[in-house]
């Protein structure tokens, strides 16, 4: 027996990309406009066509139902808000049929509705579902330019582990790279996640578990050393004035350095409303190269908000803390908690104030649904507050308190000129040689906006003034305009 190797079939090369992407856009899908175009140099089609899309890993094509049999033709072009749906109809096989019109350009497509295979009868709910999507895709904007997905190259990072063998496997290579106590629990939850004898509700809550745990990079609480000259250029282009306050902050990040680990104590920012204390605390985490999450307490009643809810509710969740882990994927990040002395007796059952407690004192922290301890050294938390006395003591013992002063007239006069309103035109988009404020026009903004803290007003005056000056550019035909007093009195009125 003779084997003709040279008569073997060409081997896949892989998917055969056929068409050229559109960004014509429209609104209504037409022949001269159409969502697609098929080439047609072979045969002219019908009309109404019926036949499938070629699934995409083979090549952009559609086959076509004739009399005669099945007959292939290529995708030259396709708008470019289609590219996915064509690609699911040819994945999964769906049968359709298409309505177009053959041009010198091709088979133009403007309309497509999902029949039952081998006839030409719609399947009312699967084709209500695929009008749906062509109505939205119509009417949605232009996809950014994009590489093609099959040519992007998945990293490790991009890599989710949510599948019980991806788990398994992935406790199996990491060993005792993993903290001991997460490594047993783990285990003990791949257990129940694989039973038979437990409810579907408890192997659905354990995996869930185990896809959050194990997708978080479980650090140890060791730093790098912080450029001190970087930390001082962040400080200073965040905030003018506040020495002593930097200061106090350059203090932290030395200690830092020395230790390579978290100082025992927070920081807790107090002051006056509008003196820039959240912008201080996401200074704080730019500085320390970590992520951040935010608790408003103003906003948190009930501590299961905190630390989660347990699994014998079939709508369980894990709480903020351990949803604000998942984000950032690793377990050194900014807590940065809003309000603090807004954490009082809530509407729940219980204290907000006292789960606080647990996550401060770094001995570890439990979410309820979860059931771990989780370790708590890499967390490193900044809080901020307008009234001490609403703080209790035991929560007060935890941070190291700075105390941010309110501006004085000049400072905001400074502020005001430096930064809130080029701010401001920037954001509007005016020039500064378009609109100009005098001195004694910032007088009058600042006497409008004596009886206030912080420089929340002053920015909004500055809102204020640019949107008035843009206006008179705009609608009025004016080339600039110059605010003096008695122009800002009457605006700010």
């Amino acid at each position: 027996m003779v084997f003709d190797f040279n008569a073997m079939p060409e081997t896949d090369q892989g998917p055969v990309c056929t068409w050229e992407v559109l960004r014509t856009g429209g609104s209504e899908a037409s022949a001269e406009s159409p969502i697609l175009v098929l080439d047609n140099r072979a045969r002219e089609w019908a009309h109404h066509s019926d036949g499938s899309f070629v699934n995409p890993v083979r090549r952009t094509a559609f086959t076509f139902l004739t009399g005669e049999g099945e007959e292939t033709a290529d995708i030259l072009k396709i708008d470019a808000r289609f590219t996915s749906l064509i690609r699911w109809l040819g994945e999964n096989h769906i049968s359709v049929r298409l309505s177009g019109r053959n041009s010198a350009e091709g088979y133009c497509v403007y309309r497509i509705r999902e029949t039952v295979s081998g006839s030409a009868e719609k399947l009312s709910a699967q084709d209500g579902f695929l009008q749906f999507m062509i109505e939205r895709l119509l009417s949605s904007d232009m996809p950014g330019e994009e590489t093609d997905e099959d040519e992007r190259e998945e990293t490790g990072d991009q890599m989710k582990l949510t599948s019980l063998q991806s788990i398994t496997d992935f406790l199996n290579c990491a060993g005792r790279t993993l903290p001991d106590n997460i490594r047993l629990w783990a285990r003990r939850n791949l257990a129940v996640a694989n039973s038979s004898e437990v409810t579907p509700e408890e192997r659905r809550h354990a995996q869930r578990a185990l896809s959050i745990m194990m997708n978080i990079r479980w650090k140890t609480n060791y730093f790098e050393s912080i450029d001190p000259v970087r930390a001082r250029e962040i400080l200073d282009s965040e905030l003018f004035g506040l020495e002593r306050v930097k200061q106090r902050i350059m203090e932290t990040v030395i200690q830092i350095n020395r230790t390579h680990t978290l100082p025992a104590y927070g920081l807790l920012l107090a002051g006056p409303a509008g003196t820039g204390k959240s912008q201080i605390a996401y200074a704080v985490a730019r500085i320390l190269r970590l992520p951040w999450t935010t608790l408003d307490m103003s906003s948190i009643n009930d501590p299961e908000q905190l630390t989660g809810s347990s699994r014998v509710y079939a709508n369980a969740k894990p709480g903020i803390i351990m949803e604000a882990l998942s984000m950032a994927q690793e377990s050194n990040l900014v807590v940065i908690i809003n309000e603090l002395d807004k954490a009082a007796a809530g509407k729940g059952n219980g204290n907000p104030a006292d789960v606080l407690l647990t996550l401060l004192d770094n001995l570890g922290f439990t979410d309820n649904y979860i059931e771990c301890n989780i370790p708590t050294g890499g967390i490193y938390p900044i809080a901020t507050a307008n009234d001490m006395d609403q703080i209790s003591a035991p929560l007060l013992s935890r941070f190291a308190l700075i105390r941010i002063p309110d501006y004085t007239r000049e400072e905001k006069k400074i502020i005001f000129r430096r930064f809130s309103f080029p701010k401001v035109l920037q954001r509007i988009g005016l020039r500064e040689e378009e609109c100009a404020v005098t001195e004694e026009a910032l007088d009058a903004v600042l006497d409008k906006c004596a009886g206030t803290t912080g420089v929340r007003d002053i920015e909004q005056a500055a809102e204020h003034l640019a949107a008035h000056a843009l206006y008179r550019i705009e609608a009025g035909g004016e080339a600039r305009v110059v605010y003096d007093a008695a122009m800002v009195r009457d605006l700010l009125d």
